[in-house]
């Protein structure tokens, strides 16, 4: 080793220059926080349809109060405000039976289009004998098939649940059934050359694959859950939303009939922003993939 080898060794180097504050990266900006982003993100997708829904409940109330409108007509948003307040217990213990209707029948449907749903997946001669019969099932009117359910099983939870489950189970079952016939063919062939059965295929690739059009489709069918709820209960029942509207219509309380209606908007939005916290729970990986 030379001298002026050992020197550059042995000598420090000059001194590197100390980070200026406030820079960050070449832009010379911090990065703004994930939450803030996040926070003006939600604030964005929330304020436009709040401030749509304001606005058509202030033209809702001038237009009552220049035209002098009966209650019994068309009562206003702040009688219809005031009345469900005023009736919050009863509306809450027709909430209850609305909500558990809801729970089981969609319990039912998510079942049943699941068996289905891979049923067809793994065998294209169910998929030819199904499929259109699942078509076939969406053009009953279920005003009239509903009646019937309530003269052939009665009051009971168990008409309500076969109402909910025909109304919902069709979207839950073409959402996976489009889902898993999209799966990447890449990634099966490449599993299939690693060894892979059948089974592994649909395990590893064409359920992943298949979970964006299923969380789609369960956010369409729950909001027909609980209106196949509130229809059922229309027609025949003991207690829930639906019949204590069809009370309320009878005695010309039109604002209670308001009252249960915007109950039952809060409970599906409700329901509808509920899926959007499973996925991020099951699948977060949909979340960055939209990005």
């Amino acid at each position: 080793m030379t001298r002026a080898d050992h020197r550059s060794r042995t000598e420090p180097g000059p001194p590197s220059s100390p980070p200026v504050p406030g820079r960050a990266g070449r832009t010379g900006r911090a990065p703004a926080p994930r939450t803030a982003r996040g926070r003006t993100s939600l604030l964005g997708r929330v304020a436009p349809p709040v401030l749509v829904v304001l606005l058509l409940l202030v033209v809702w109330q001038g237009a009552v109060t220049a035209l002098d409108v009966r209650p019994q007509v068309l009562p206003s948003p702040l009688r219809v405000l005031e009345q469900g307040w005023a009736f919050r217990a009863v509306l809450w213990a027709n909430t209850l039976p609305t909500l558990q209707v809801t729970a089981v029948g969609f319990a039912v449907s998510l079942a049943v289009g699941w068996v289905l749903a891979v049923g067809v997946d793994f065998s294209p001669w169910l998929r030819r004998a199904l499929v259109p019969l699942l078509v076939a099932s969406q053009t009953l009117p279920i005003i009239a098939v509903a009646p019937l359910m309530i003269i052939w099983f009665g009051f009971g939870l168990l008409p309500k649940v076969l109402v909910i489950a025909l109304v919902t189970f069709f979207p839950i079952a073409v959402g996976l059934i489009e889902g898993f016939a999209r799966a990447d063919p890449e990634a099966a062939n490449l599993l299939r050359s690693m060894g892979g059965g059948r089974w592994a295929e649909f395990r590893y690739v064409r359920l992943p694959g298949a979970l964006p059009s299923f969380f789609t489709a369960l956010r369409i069918a729950i909001t027909y859950a609980v209106t196949g709820a509130i229809f059922a209960e229309y027609v025949g029942a003991r207690a829930g939303l639906g019949i204590y509207m069809a009370q309320q219509k009878n005695s010309f309380r039109t604002d209670l009939v308001l009252a249960a209606v915007a109950v039952t908007a809060l409970v599906s939005v409700a329901l509808f922003g509920l899926t959007y916290l499973v996925e991020r729970v099951v699948a977060p990986w949909i979340k960055g993939a939209r990005r």
